[in-house]
C-alpha cells in the first residue's frame, strides 16, 4: 500500500475534518518533474521534518505544539488515516490559493514560498476524502523513507467497503465543503 508522506499537524487537520485539501508542488527529489499523485487510495505518513509554526496561520499553533509533543522516538510510527482522492486541480495563480485559506492550515508566507519553488510548475491541489482508521497501524522507520520525497510504500492491506475506517466528515458536510472549494477553483 502507497503512503504519502505529509505533516503531522497536517494529518491531524485532515483526520479532525478541519481542512479536506492538499496543497502540493514537490520535493527535491521530485523537482523536474513536480508532485505527482501516483495513487488514488492511499496512508497518510505524518512526518515531523519542516513543520514550523512559521509555515501555519496562528490558529493552528496549538494543534502544531500538541503534535510536536508526540513525536515518535522509538524508530516507529504510528498511522492512523487513510485517504481517498476526490479531485485534483493545478493552480499557478497565487490569488486563489489566497481564497482557499480557509480550507486549509497554511499561512500566506508558506504559501509563497511553495509556489516560488519550482516556479514554472503549477501548485496541486488535491481534495482529499479522509477516514480515520478503526485500527491505527505501527511501522519501523525505514532509512530508505527519509528526505524530502513524497510516496512510500507500507505494507498494509486496506479492505473495501470502508472496513475498519470511519470517515471524518458526514458525506453532506463533505460534499458542503468540497463545492465550496469548486466554486473557488472554477
Amino acid at each position: 500500500m502507497a503512503a504519502l508522506k505529509e505533516w503531522a499537524v497536517v494529518c491531524k487537520a485532515l483526520e479532525e475534518g478541519r481542512q479536506i485539501l492538499l496543497l502540493r508542488k514537490g520535493g527535491i527529489m521530485e523537482y523536474r518533474q513536480g508532485f505527482k499523485v501516483k495513487h488514488n487510495k492511499f496512508l497518510l505518513f505524518p512526518t515531523f521534518e519542516h513543520q514550523s509554526k512559521e509555515s501555519i496561520q496562528p490558529n493552528y499553533l496549538s494543534m502544531l505544539y500538541s503534535v510536536i509533543q508526540n513525536t515518535p522516538t522509538n524508530g516507529k510510527n504510528k498511522i492512523t488515516s487513510y485517504a481517498e482522492v476526490a479531485d485534483i486541480k493545478e493552480v499557478s495563480d497565487k490569488s486563489i490559493l489566497r481564497k482557499l485559506e480557509k480550507y486549509h492550515i497554511w499561512n500566506d508566507r508558506y504559501i509563497d514560498i511553495r509556489m516560488n519553488y519550482n516556479s514554472k510548475r503549477p501548485m496541486s491541489i488535491i481534495l482529499l476524502r479522509v477516514y480515520k482508521m478503526d485500527n491505527p497501524i505501527e511501522v519501523d522507520v525505514k532509512s530508505e523513507w527519509a528526505g524530502c520525497t513524497s510516496w512510500i510504500p507500507i505494507e498494509f492491506p486496506v479492505h473495501s467497503n470502508n472496513d475498519g475506517r470511519q470517515p471524518v466528515l458526514e458525506d453532506r458536510r463533505f460534499n458542503q465543503i468540497v463545492d465550496e472549494i469548486k466554486e473557488v477553483l472554477n
